[in-house]
């Protein structure tokens, strides 16, 4: 789960990470009221949506604009900026052609800035540790200074008994080049950072940029937290933070019924059991030449009741031009799937190709029950037969 900017700033602030001061606005009188609380010349005027690049950005309905991070130097200014931002969509490269429209704004304190770095926590996954990222390429996008100059990101690896160590703090700040003074207040802002990080079970919390400034002081300039959806049951207090309105509406549906859903830009819906066989069912996909719409796992014990559930928000997709199932029944029974796709077809009034696949404990009641329905269902015996019925009936279809 993401949340905005000025949320993760209020989080961190509570253990100690230094952060500007700032207040939120939903309205424009807000943002001027805002900016006469906070110290001048300069205020920040920031559109808060879950997707980088904002300065950088551009309004669709002005192109030739500014951008969705703006300079203020009195309460008017904030008004006007809050005022070109709100309601309006913003463009940036995280979030495509289609935009996020800006719902509020964060009005923050501006600052003298001598330095930008990057600094981040994550989990890596492929030594299982919670590792910290730091380069001397503030401002950028991390992956791009990873793809052209990666000798510029430094890592370390925490170990999770011992938990975050000075020596750390300072191993890093010195390799970014940081006064001795600036490399105790670096220390301590990452030893905070970290502290948040475990007990937030935050899978990333990225400050890009962390600025120094000119009077020497280490400070978070942007925050980002994604959070462990895995763990929110412990923090019902973080769950209150969601915005659905960023969200994917599909995406939010499949949670209430307990669905892993993504949505993706392909034109094939899939519907599997199993993480590792809808990952391979979106690769074969691509393999005879389409796009997945989604990745969808119904898991191991799903009712017809998620399956149907699962088969309308695949068919709420506008993009979808047919429907592979692809099932290996184990814990799953065959003949359950076979039950929910039939309900859900008949309930959506399936207008798409659909290729079934199915496998495994009850597949020949599964295989009856399919036969049986009088829908125009497509019969597969194996993967590869089912990836390329479904893409020849949608080229077919079209």
């Amino acid at each position: 789960m993401n949340i905005h900017e000025y949320q993760a700033k209020e989080l961190l602030r509570r253990y100690g990470v230094a952060v500007l001061d700032g207040h939120v606005a939903w309205t424009a009188e807000e943002a001027a009221a805002a900016a006469g609380k906070l110290p001048g010349p300069v205020v920040v005027v920031k559109s808060q949506i879950h997707a980088g690049g904002r300065g950088a950005g551009h309004f669709a309905d002005d192109p030739a604009g500014k951008g969705g991070v703006r300079l203020a130097r009195s309460a008017e200014d904030a008004r006007a900026a809050a005022e070109a931002m709100l309601g309006h969509v913003l463009v940036t490269k995280q979030t495509g052609p289609a935009g996020r429209k800006v719902h509020r704004v964060y009005v923050e304190a501006g600052c003298d800035i001598a330095r930008e770095l990057y600094l981040s926590l994550l989990v890596d996954r492929a030594s299982g540790r919670v590792t910290i990222m730091a380069s001397t390429e503030g401002g950028m996008e991390i992956e791009e200074v990873a793809a052209h100059t990666p000798e510029k990101i430094m890592r370390v690896a925490i170990d999770p008994a011992a938990g975050f160590s000075a020596f750390q703090g300072r191993k890093l700040g010195f390799a970014l080049g940081l006064t001795a003074a600036q490399v105790g207040s670096f220390t301590r802002f990452v030893g905070a950072m970290y502290t948040a990080f475990i007990a937030l079970d935050c899978a990333i919390v990225e400050i890009n940029p962390l600025v120094v400034t000119k009077a020497g002081e280490v400070v978070a300039l942007d925050a980002k937290i994604s959070f462990d959806d895995n763990a929110l049951f412990r923090h019902p207090d973080l769950e209150k933070l969601r915005d659905e309105a960023e969200e994917d509406p599909k995406e939010l549906e499949a949670a209430k019924h307990s669905l892993s859903y993504v949505a993706l830009d392909g034109t094939i819906g899939c519907m599997v059991n199993g993480a590792g066989l809808a990952m391979a069912t979106m690769d074969i996909i691509k393999l005879y030449g389409a796009a997945p719409a989604n990745f969808l796992d119904v898991g191991g014990g799903a009712t017809a009741e998620r399956v149907t559930a699962a088969f309308k928000i695949i068919l709420s997709d506008p993009h979808v031009e047919g429907i592979l199932v692809n099932i290996f029944g184990g814990i799953m029974r065959c003949d359950v799937i076979a039950e929910g796709v039939v309900t859900a077809a008949r309930e959506v009034k399936l207008s798409v190709p659909l290729v079934v696949r199915l496998e495994g404990t009850n597949v020949a009641q599964g295989k009856e029950i399919l036969a049986k329905s009088g829908l125009p269902i497509i019969a597969a015996d194996n993967l590869a037969d089912a990836a390329e019925k479904v893409v020849r009936a949608v080229k077919e279809a079209a």
